[in-house]
């Protein structure tokens, strides 16, 4: 098969099953926020769910944790009328336990495995190593973490893995909802670290690899249905086509692990 009909045979098959996750009812407007991490393969995969559904996604565009006003709890907290929240499994668990989700609803739909940038063009540090790891950081002259879990995780315990957290004193700093590319690239970090899926969409920057597996972390990001949504329905048929196989392969291509197994 050439590959233009394989590509055409794939699309083919995510419209598919956007339709039959979509199933019968009318169409109608779907409100859906997403923290980062998942956010490019929702945006790849938006535009085929709509056209096969006929139902129109809004989104929006938070982080999982952290005290910004766009941050998924504090939307929840002041009611915006929301269907559905893709975001770190940990918060997301957090919030079904509160009540704000509603039961059973949670679906799996990738890992996030943490990876670091620095400017386009700048000399890549070898991070392959936990030694190479902890020389990239301390060489560095200014340091960029996020505030979700990336940033939790390098902040609460990265940094004493790699036992540099009174060197890391003033230099290393924790961002709050801008995207931890989006630092490097305007020169106020020359060395960051963030899920790998958040780091791919930054233009300006070069992705010098994933943290080594002695320290890595891989954070998982699932979705839920929020208690009274307006479209639960739809909602629920929402995850079900963002967990099909059949789009494993986009959602790996932003940098994600799937959960799902692509056929």
């Amino acid at each position: 098969m050439r590959p233009h009909h394989l590509k055409r045979s794939k699309l083919a098959a995510v419209a598919a099953i956007a339709l039959a996750f979509g199933a019968a009812a009318p169409a109608a407007d779907l409100h859906v926020v997403s923290s980062g991490g998942f956010a490019q393969a929702y945006k790849d995969l938006s535009a085929p769910y709509e056209r096969s559904s006929g139902d129109k996604l809004v989104s929006a565009w938070g982080p999982s944790m952290g005290n910004t006003t766009n941050a998924i709890p504090a939307r929840l907290e002041r009611g915006e009328p929301i269907d559905v929240v893709i975001m770190v499994g940990d918060a997301l668990d957090q919030l079904m336990a509160a009540g704000r989700l509603e039961p059973g609803s949670k679906v799996v739909l990738a890992n996030a495995p943490i990876a670091c940038a620095v400017r386009q063009g700048a000399a890549r540090p070898d991070i392959g190593t936990v030694d190479g790891l902890r020389k990239a950081f301390l060489n560095a002259q200014r340091v960029a973490y996020s505030d979700s879990a990336s940033g939790e995780y390098i902040k609460r315990q990265l940094l004493d893995k790699l036992g540099i957290r009174q060197q890391m004193e003033g230099k290393a700093a924790q961002i709050p909802a801008t995207p931890v590319g989006e630092i490097i690239a305007h020169g106020e970090a020359d060395f960051g670290c963030q899920q790998r899926s958040e780091l791919k969409p930054v233009t300006g920057i070069d992705i010098v690899g994933l943290i080594p597996p002695e320290v890595q972390l891989h954070t998982q990001f699932s979705g839920a249905v929020v208690r009274g949504a307006s479209q639960p329905e739809r909602a629920r048929a929402l995850l079900r086509f963002l967990a099909a196989p059949v789009n494993a392969a986009a959602i790996e291509a932003t940098g994600l692990e799937p959960v799902a197994t692509a056929h």
